[in-house]
């Protein structure tokens, strides 16, 4: 039951953190390219690393085990730790969070200047 519960953990794992730094890269390079100036420094990357590692690692490795484990049959050893359905799920979030960051960065000032409810500070 333990064995199974660490092998999901480290599952969730590699999906959470596979999903943000495949994000964090192609924003950094992408913005690099078009802006000729990342969005993201060195030290913020950094932090960002820092804090989703920590947070995800606790968050994912404190979760007890159920009996419900025990009903699945065991994985063989040949199986790869990245399957096909995580790949789809990575690939998945990856692209709508790359679309929401990239909205924000290149169209967000537009996006916030047309807005009624954003409070825009005096001038003058």
């Amino acid at each position: 039951m333990w064995g199974r519960n660490v092998y999901d953990s480290i599952s969730k794992f590699l999906q959470f953190q596979l999903t943000v730094n495949v994000v964090a890269v192609i924003v950094a390079f992408t913005g690099a390219c078009i802006t000729q100036d990342s969005p993201l420094k060195a030290v913020q990357m950094l932090w960002v690393n820092l804090i989703m590692d920590t947070f995800a690692s606790l968050a994912l490795a404190t979760e007890p085990p159920s009996e419900s484990l025990l009903l699945r049959k065991p994985y063989g050893r040949n199986k790869p730790l990245i399957s096909r359905t995580m790949m789809k799920n990575i690939l998945g979030h990856a692209v709508y969070q790359l679309t929401l960051i990239f909205t924000l960065l290149f169209v967000g000032e537009e996006l916030s200047s047309q807005s009624s409810w954003v409070v825009q500070p005096k001038r003058g």
